[in-house]
C-alpha cells in the first residue's frame, strides 16, 4: 500500500470556490463519465440533496457530481448551479429533451464563520465546477467547503479551533482510492491516541477533551450544534451501488477513528463513495484502502488549516508551543 498525491484518478474532477470575506465555500468533484455512487449518513443533524436515490433499491445507477458545501441548508443551492454548468456541457442523463445531471450534496453548519448571511450559491456552485473542469489544484484548508470549517465546539465557541477541508490517496497495484473530507465536528481529532485539534480550556492551548466535557455536562442543554464531518471517497474499483454504499460506510467507520465523539446527535455527517468501474478489486481491499484515505484526509484537512478570528488553527497552536517552551 503507497501513499500518493490526490489526483490521480482521471475519471473525477474536483474543483473548489470560496468567499474568504465571508468564510463559506463549497467543493465540486465531478464524474464527468458518470459514476456508481453509495453513502452513507449516520450524523443526527444531516443536510443532504438526491441521497435517497443512492439507495440500492432504487433505480439511479450512476450520478455525475457530489457537492461539498457550507452554508447549512442555504447552501444546497449551489447544487443548483453545478447541475445548469454540466446540463450546458451535455453530462447526465439523456431524457430526451435534454439532460439530466444528477447531482448529489451534503452541507455543513459554517453560519457562525465569517458573515451568516452570505452562503453558497448556484453561482458559487457553477463557480466550483468550472474550476474543476479548468484542472485547478486542490487546496487544503480553509477553502472550498472547508473555508468556514471550526471543530472542537464541545467547550463552547470561544474554545473551538479552525477545520478545514484535506484530500488523501492511496495505491495498491492498479487499484487507487482517495478521499476528501470536509472537518467541521463537535468532537477532537485524534492521532494514534492523542489529540491533535480539539476543544481547548478558557481559550488557551491546552485540551479540554470533548468526550469528558459532554459527558460531564450530560444533565444540561447543549450549544454545539454547528458541525459536521463531509466527504467523498473515490476509486477506480468496480462496485455495485450496494458495495459503494458500503464502502460509504467504511468511511463513516473512519471517521470514527480520528473524531472523537464521532456521529453525535448534533453532527450531520455523510459520507459519498464514488466508483469509476475500472479495476477489479475485492470490498475489503478497497475498504482497507479507504479508511486510511479518510483518516488522512481529516488529519490532512486541520494540519492544512489556518487561524481565522478567534479560532486558533493546530499548525498556529503548535508554534505558540514551541514558542512557550524555547
Amino acid at each position: 500500500m503507497e501513499r500518493i498525491a490526490p489526483g490521480a484518478l482521471p475519471a473525477f474532477l474536483i474543483g473548489q470556490a470560496q468567499d474568504h470575506d465571508a468564510m463559506t465555500g463549497c467543493t465540486a468533484i465531478i464524474a464527468p463519465g458518470g459514476a456508481t455512487c453509495g453513502v452513507d449518513v449516520r450524523g443526527g443533524s444531516p443536510g443532504t440533496r438526491e441521497t435517497d436515490a443512492l439507495d440500492p433499491r432504487c433505480n439511479r445507477e450512476k450520478i455525475e457530481a457530489v457537492l461539498l458545501t457550507g452554508g447549512s441548508a442555504f447552501g444546497l443551492d449551489a447544487a443548483g448551479g453545478l447541475m445548469k454548468l454540466l446540463e450546458e456541457k451535455k453530462i447526465g442523463r439523456n431524457v430526451g429533451v435534454t439532460v439530466v445531471p444528477n447531482v448529489s450534496a451534503a452541507v455543513i453548519f459554517d453560519l457562525q464563520c465569517g458573515r451568516s448571511d452570505v452562503r453558497p450559491d448556484a453561482a458559487m456552485g457553477r463557480l466550483a465546477g468550472e474550476n474543476a473542469f479548468a484542472g485547478q489544484p486542490f487546496r487544503s484548508g480553509n477553502f472550498g467547503a472547508g473555508t468556514g470549517a471550526v471543530l472542537g465546539k464541545a467547550n463552547g465557541g470561544a474554545n473551538a479551533m479552525k477545520g478545514g477541508i484535506g484530500a488523501a490517496a492511496f495505491r495498491q497495484g492498479e487499484l487507487i482510492v482517495e478521499a476528501v473530507f470536509t472537518v467541521n465536528c463537535v468532537g477532537d481529532i485524534v492521532e494514534n491516541g492523542e489529540i491533535v485539534a480539539g476543544a481547548r480550556v478558557s481559550g488557551g492551548l491546552q485540551f479540554a477533551d470533548s468526550e469528558a466535557v459532554i459527558v460531564e455536562r450530560y444533565d444540561c442543554d447543549t450549544d454545539y450544534f454547528r458541525n459536521t464531518v463531509i466527504g467523498c471517497i473515490m476509486t477506480n474499483a468496480i462496485l455495485t451501488k450496494a458495495q459503494a454504499a458500503r464502502l460509504a460506510g467504511r468511511g463513516q467507520d473512519a471517521i470514527a477513528t480520528a473524531v472523537r465523539p464521532a456521529h453525535s446527535i448534533y453532527d450531520g455527517d455523510t459520507v459519498f463513495a464514488l466508483c469509476s468501474g475500472a479495476v477489479q478489486a475485492s470490498q475489503d481491499a478497497v475498504g482497507i484502502l479507504a479508511e486510511h484515505a479518510v483518516r488522512e484526509a481529516i488529519l490532512d484537512a486541520v494540519r492544512s488549516a489556518e487561524s481565522w478570528g478567534e479560532y486558533l488553527s493546530c499548525r498556529e497552536r503548535l508554534e505558540r508551543l514551541d514558542r512557550r517552551h524555547a
